[in-house]
């Protein structure tokens, strides 16, 4: 029989996705209210899931309490970016020379293949590309095997997917990703943990300039790879 508390769980777990979704995507800008009363009406949910909702977000940092019954999606300001890539380098550096060291080879070089094969200027090539980097992050995930490492940086590309969506599009920039990321995976099939590391700095200083420019240019409107 399902309970009462399981219910309001999924439906706490539905209205999450659903606005953590909205946030990235930009249907719910910065600034934007999300009164109790009215969210809880939209997502056809009570408004005790949609508190649990609310306080998950609130959590990661996406929206912030102005009131006890009101609630804004935060801005994310170039010092917010510059305090993300501090951390993601930290990470994704340190997972990068694990993922050298503790990896299955065959499957990384297999990754080497794919990214020389990307074509960026097929009908959706940067959607596959997007989610070929997706399929290359979880299985760094599944090579350095600690469930620490997976949450920290779960909650770093939940930002990452906001924080790409407001970069503009900048053809140069997106090859030139696709190349470091081969790098990356090159350097983890040889098991080169050092090459692996610093190819990865490299990647997401790169990253980091670029969207401060395309911030700094004022015209972020299409998303950019990091």
């Amino acid at each position: 029989m399902v309970t009462d508390g399981a219910t309001q769980g999924r439906a706490g777990e539905r209205a999450y996705a659903t606005l953590l979704a909205e946030i990235q995507s930009g249907a719910l800008p910065a600034g934007t209210v999300l009164g109790e009363v009215e969210q809880a009406a939209r997502l056809g949910v009570s408004r005790t899931p949609l508190r649990e909702a609310l306080r998950r977000l609130a959590a990661d940092g996406l929206v912030a309490q102005q009131s006890p019954r009101v609630t804004v999606v935060t801005d994310v300001e170039p010092d917010d970016i510059r305090a993300l890539f501090e951390l993601r380098r930290a990470l994704e550096e340190t997972a990068a020379a694990l993922a050298a060291r503790r990896g299955d080879r065959t499957v990384f070089a297999r990754f080497v293949d794919r990214f020389a094969d990307v074509d960026l200027s097929a009908p959706g090539g940067a959607d596959a590309y997007y989610a070929l980097i997706a399929q290359l992050d979880a299985e760094l995930d599944a090579a350095v095997a600690n469930d620490y490492f997976t949450a920290a940086l779960r909650t770093v590309r939940t930002h990452l997917v906001r924080v790409r969506r407001l970069a503009r599009d900048n053809p140069e920039r997106l090859a030139a990703s696709v190349a470091e990321h081969r790098l990356i995976a090159a350097a983890i099939a040889d098991g080169d943990a050092e090459l692996a590391a610093h190819a990865t700095h490299i990647h997401l200083h790169n990253a980091l300039a670029s969207i401060l420019t395309s911030l700094d240019d004022g015209s972020a409107a299409r998303p950019a790879v990091f």
